[in-house]
């Protein structure tokens, strides 16, 4: 009997880890923009990818789509109200919920991609406005506002930050003067820790979790710095300057092999940053003002970064050991990079769309076409699921096959 139970409680503990649920991130994987494919085709058709489906109904924004329970999430601004649609693998819509006043001055729409954990999402207004949304019922489970709640102050394009879960905590950036970074427990809402920072505003940064083996460390930009933080503390245990004209630093830090880099646009460049051991401290490795990507990301692969300029209007690679810029090319427009299979995929800001080799001898491009559907500024980041690359182009979602 005795065995019996024993057998019954580890078949009950299997099933509880197989169907866990990590929740999604902006970017994928650690937010890397790096995303694996079986049988990508090795090159695209002279009309570009197939286009499996397109949905134009999701009104302004500039957000990803995130995948979880075999469907597909994705949030847009209908009249004012920020919405959160949820369709079918075959771009049906399912539902949507609106969930509150969205940012409409300079380029209005929807700015945060949806983290979804289990049948909740965590979903972030450009006005601040944090909800933990239950998917079933399609009612808040609980709201905070990060200026009236939290002495945040909203900052000149809206809040941008795409939301960090790990396990059942939910990390955030109001930027104010005492609840600058926060980490709250993501089923309540309810703070587990507020750390001042040193008091500036947001910067439109999704932050980075580093787990070492001293400690986790959330990295994130606020307005003139670079913060290093306990996440578990919310101790404040390193910061680094790093400024530019706007306070912009949308991009997401990379880190690799002890080192993490962070880079902006508008001329200031990225800087590669040493950690100690515990990560309680740090030492500046090199920068690379040339490599000053504004919105559009970066990749790392085999020891080498891939991404575009903003004051240098060219792609580039940087050897992450050295700093040393191995390649700059004009063939394609600045834009948002991803990779698949060790292949760049960029989406620039005049709407080209290609495939590359991630090659540091230089830009070797294999494919390209137009996007040609939707309307307004193409600065969403690509999302690749199960061999189908999700591109958004302002009111459009569009599905391509890039898999055999």
């Amino acid at each position: 009997m005795k065995r019996f139970v024993l057998i019954m409680n580890l078949i009950v503990c299997l099933s509880i880890v197989s169907n866990a649920q990590e929740s999604t991130r902006w970017r994928g994987l650690n937010s890397s923009g790096i995303y694996t494919v079986e049988k990508l085709l090795p090159q695209w058709p002279a009309e570009g990818p197939k286009v499996i489906w397109s949905f134009d109904h999701l009104g302004a924004g500039y957000s990803s789509p995130v995948f979880a329970n075999n469907k597909i999430y994705v949030c847009g601004m209908i009249e004012g109200q920020s919405v959160l649609f949820v369709l079918d693998q075959n771009g049906r819509e399912l539902q949507h919920f609106k969930y509150g006043k969205e940012f409409t001055d300079s380029y209005p729409g929807v700015r945060s991609t949806p983290t979804i954990d289990g049948e909740l999402a965590y979903l972030l207004t450009g006005n601040g406005e944090l909800t933990c949304l239950d998917l079933k019922t399609g009612t808040p489970v609980w709201k905070k506002d990060f200026t009236t709640q939290m002495d945040g102050e909203n900052i000149q394009w809206g809040y941008t930050e795409s939301l960090l879960v790990d396990g059942d905590v939910l990390y955030c950036t109001p930027g104010g003067k005492m609840n600058n970074v926060m980490a709250l427990n993501r089923m309540t809402g309810a703070i587990i820790w507020n750390c001042p920072g040193l008091g500036e505003k947001s910067a439109y940064c999704s932050p980075l979790l580093v787990k070492l083996p001293a400690r986790k460390l959330l990295i994130t930009h606020t307005a003139g710095h670079v913060l290093g933080i306990d996440a578990n503390s919310g101790k404040l245990l390193w910061s680094s300057e790093h400024t530019n004209t706007y306070a912009v630093h949308p991009n997401t830090p990379i880190y690799s092999d002890g080192k993490v880099f962070v880079y902006s646009g508008y001329g200031q460049g990225g800087e590669m940053l040493k950690l100690s051991a515990d990560g309680s401290s740090i030492t500046k490795d090199f920068d690379v003002k040339s490599f000053n990507s504004r919105i559009g990301g970066a990749v790392l692969i085999d020891g080498f970064l891939y991404g575009s300029g903003d004051n240098d209007r060219s792609w580039q690679c940087i050897d992450w050991k050295t700093g040393e810029r191995k390649y700059s090319s004009t063939e394609v427009g600045q834009g948002v990079v991803i990779a698949a299979n060790k292949m760049l995929i960029g989406y620039s800001e005049k709407g080209e769309l290609f495939m590359a080799d991630a090659n540091p001898s230089g830009l070797k491009v294999i494919s390209k076409t137009k996007v040609t559907l939707g309307s307004g500024e193409y600065f969403g980041h690509p999302v690749i699921n199960n061999g189908i690359l999700y591109v958004r182009h302002g009111n459009t979602l569009i599905a391509y096959q890039i898999s055999e």
